[in-house]
């Protein structure tokens, strides 16, 4: 076994054929991929087109054997020689070969879409999850604290490093998966949507990072559904779609082609920045500017243990809340983006809306309404909330019991239709029987927004809608959001897509330093 992982790393993937156990059909089929000595590649398709599982494959985070049949080959070579001590060919056969995922992480550092599955979830701060690899390597303790400032320098964190992180943002979580990946110096990176959740600070943190490891030999390998910064500066883009490649080549060269388009790929662009918000119907909301808000923000203020911690006058200290007077009204029909840095308290504005979170001063007003001491569930069904995180919101044992859950209380008899109208809408009517854990990070994320849907509540509040959509999902985001409005929502999106907000927002607004301000 070769130690010196800091020595050139090749990986040299041909995957002929792998399929899960029990699946009707191969999720990949035909694909090969080489990742060298200081090499960017980009493997780029739509949602299920095979990228996760490939970028699973490269990790070693799914087995042949163990997790589906696998036929093709794997070698991983460190200074010319074979890590593996005997070839890795797969045929099928009980008898293939089977690769220790302990070995293969100490050069290949892989990041899945799901950043929190990442993490180890024994270690209580930042600095121990960053440091948790290398105590299990035995990495002298003066040398791993040095380590673990300089990675937390180069992800952003150091501010971080003694914060729990299951209280971090979801563009945190995303920089501190990364920061998890690249301590140990591995010489292959797998990143599976690495700037998804980030702020526009994050995005160049981890930009800059990536070119860092490929400028110290590294091979990265970029797995995204997006032709963003990032992964135009691939020498090389492999483009999926149901499992098979359909493009591959230089970036300028698949960009001519109509693969990327076909495959769901978001291309980009100062077009699509500019497009202006004609795809949301402007005149409901300014029909409706002598009617009561939907929704009503009045002086509110929050912040985690805050009510702990008074001054000598007994009143709250403001350094200690996330959120400091917050005033907001939305009109019925009107569509409202919220941006900001991660960390800035957009999600935890969110929950408080639905009654998830209570503030600690203020009052908020759904249809002109306190929801002070009204019971969330009582609250929910006047305001839908998607959660950032689909895992968080589906529980059930099939897509259209999801949406039924509780749907009968509403409409009573008429809860079936309602839930096939939701399931259809975001493009899912024939994944009623499907598990929710089935379907892909984009199906997953358009399945809670169909439990939102169902009930036709008279608030939307979405957090972060866009993320793990391919170009299809966002033209059903874009569908769903737009008959919300028409019917006399109101919408509140948190996001860190600009482009999207901007194009479909009436408003936008900024959160950073615990106010609301015009963007």
């Amino acid at each position: 076994m070769i130690a010196d992982r800091t020595a050139a790393t090749t990986l040299l993937a041909s995957i002929a054929l792998f399929s899960y156990h029990g699946a009707s059909g191969p999720a990949l089929h035909g694909v090969d991929v080489t990742a060298a000595p200081g090499t960017l590649t980009a493997v780029l398709g739509g949602s299920g087109s095979g990228k996760s599982t490939l970028g699973r494959l490269l990790g070693a985070w799914l087995l042949g054997g163990r997790d589906g049949t696998l036929a093709g080959s794997l070698q991983l070579e460190v200074a010319g020689q074979p890590v593996s001590d005997r070839p890795l060919s797969f045929t099928g056969a009980p008898d293939d070969p089977r690769i220790d995922p302990g070995v293969w992480a100490r050069h290949v550092g892989y990041v899945p879409q799901d950043a929190a599955s990442m993490l180890s979830a024994v270690r209580g701060t930042v600095e121990e999850e960053l440091a948790f690899t290398l105590e299990n390597r035995g990495v002298p303790r003066e040398q791993m604290r040095r380590t673990v400032v300089d990675i937390a320098r180069r992800t952003g964190l150091e501010g971080l490093l003694q914060r729990d992180p299951a209280t971090l943002s979801g563009g945190e979580l995303r920089r501190l998966a990364v920061g998890c990946a690249v301590v140990d110096d591995p010489g292959i990176l797998v990143l599976d949507e690495p700037l998804e959740s980030l702020d526009q600070a994050g995005i160049r943190t981890v930009v800059q990072l990536v070119h860092a490891e490929l400028a110290r030999g590294a091979a990265v390998v970029v797995l995204s559904q997006h032709a963003d910064v990032l992964t135009r500066a691939a020498e090389r883009w492999l483009v999926l779609k149901e499992g098979n490649v359909t493009a591959e080549g230089p970036p300028a060269r698949v960009l001519e082609g109509g693969a990327l388009a076909e495959s769901g790929v978001v291309i980009s662009s100062p077009e699509s920045v500019a497009a202006g918000p004609a795809a949301v119907p402007l005149a409901v909301a300014e029909a409706a500017a002598g009617s009561t808000p939907a929704l009503e923000l009045a002086n509110v203020a929050f912040g985690f243990g805050a009510g702990k911690t008074p001054s000598k006058d007994g009143l709250l200290l403001e350094d200690s809340l996330l959120l400091q007077g917050v005033d907001l009204q939305v009109l019925p029909g009107e569509v409202v983006a919220v941006t900001g840095p991660n960390g800035a308290g957009k999600s935890t504005l969110l929950r408080l809306l639905n009654g998830l979170h209570r503030p600690l001063r203020g009052d908020i007003r759904v249809a002109g309404e306190s929801i002070a001491g009204v019971p969330t569930g009582l609250v929910a069904r006047r305001l839908g909330l998607l959660f950032q995180h689909p895992h968080d919101q589906l529980f059930e044992r099939t897509a259209l019991r999801e949406v039924l859950f509780a749907l009968d209380r509403i409409f009573g008899a008429g809860a079936p239709e309602r839930a096939a109208a939701a399931l259809a809408a975001v493009g899912l009517e024939g994944s009623g029987s499907t598990h929710p854990h089935e379907l892909p990070a984009s199906g997953q994320r358009l399945l809670a927004l169909a439990t939102v849907l169902a009930r036709e509540p008279s608030v939307l509040a979405l957090d972060e809608p866009t993320v793990a959509l391919d170009a299809h999902g966002l033209a059903r985001l874009t569908a769903a959001v737009s008959a919300a409005a028409g019917r006399g929502a109101a919408v509140v999106m948190v996001t860190h897509d600009f482009a999207f907000a901007k194009a479909h927002a009436h408003r936008l607004l900024r959160l950073d330093g615990g106010r609301l301000r015009p963007c």
